[in-house]
């Protein structure tokens, strides 16, 4: 399923398959936690990395880690770039030279961290925020804009207490993922469900420490978890 932009949002609506993807650029302090759950329940994430996360010094086990757990591993970008207006979407906020030069920086720290980049043509963009003119700029490079599915509002989890009205508690966000899938007609099928890799200090509830619990509600109601390229294939 696509957007009104072109990127994908969601698979088949017929399977009880799902993805979840993590992405990080500044923060990922929840790397071993989510990595941890995902391992004891044999599961295979989607991971889409800035160059920034990439080259930092601190994050190089966790890269190699995601690589011998067999996860998907794409790019988010290399500077974490906003590349249209918040307010008006169709404004470009970058040209296509810079687009091309930061996307090719992004995948140049992907290999020097021994990452497969033939097998990494699914691509999320900074702040998963994106106008037309990016996916076709992306599609003439053989990349494939994806995002998460709307109407999860787990994307939320980077917010915190001093954003006032915007902050959305992690208990919050788990209800609110199940509600979706009980409200849904094809409850939570083929859906793209987003969680920051790790998070700003000032927020002490990370909604990643729910992931254990999420997961496990969801293998009740009978859904399977699968690398972003095996639900898209």
């Amino acid at each position: 399923m696509y957007d009104t932009y072109g990127g994908i949002i969601r698979g088949d609506t017929t399977q009880r398959n799902m993805a979840l993807v993590f992405t990080a650029d500044e923060y990922g302090e929840g790397a071993s936690f989510i990595l941890d759950a995902l391992h004891d329940r044999g599961i295979r994430g989607s991971f889409f990395l800035t160059g920034n996360f990439l080259r930092g010094p601190g994050n190089a086990e966790t890269v190699k880690r995601l690589v011998a757990d067999g996860h998907y591993i794409g790019p988010h970008s290399d500077q974490h770039l906003l590349y249209c207006d918040w307010g008006k979407r169709d404004s470009l906020l970058i040209s296509k030279a810079v687009f091309d030069q930061d996307l090719s920086a992004n995948y140049a720290a992907m290999a020097e961290r021994g990452i497969d980049t033939s097998e990494a043509s699914f691509f999320i963009p900074p702040y998963e925020w994106y106008n037309r003119r990016i996916v076709e700029w992306a599609a003439e490079r053989g990349v494939q804009l994806v995002n998460f599915t709307p109407g999860l509002g787990t994307a939320a989890d980077y917010t915190y207490p001093e954003m006032g009205a915007r902050y959305v508690d992690s208990q919050q966000l788990y209800d609110q993922v199940l509600a979706y899938e009980a409200q849904s007609p094809n409850g939570l099928n083929g859906v793209v469900l987003l969680i920051h890799l790790g998070t700003d200090p000032k927020r002490i509830d990370k909604f990643y420490h729910r992931l254990p619990e999420l997961i496990e509600a969801l293998i009740i109601k009978g859904y399977k978890f699968e690398r972003i390229d095996k639900l898209f294939r």
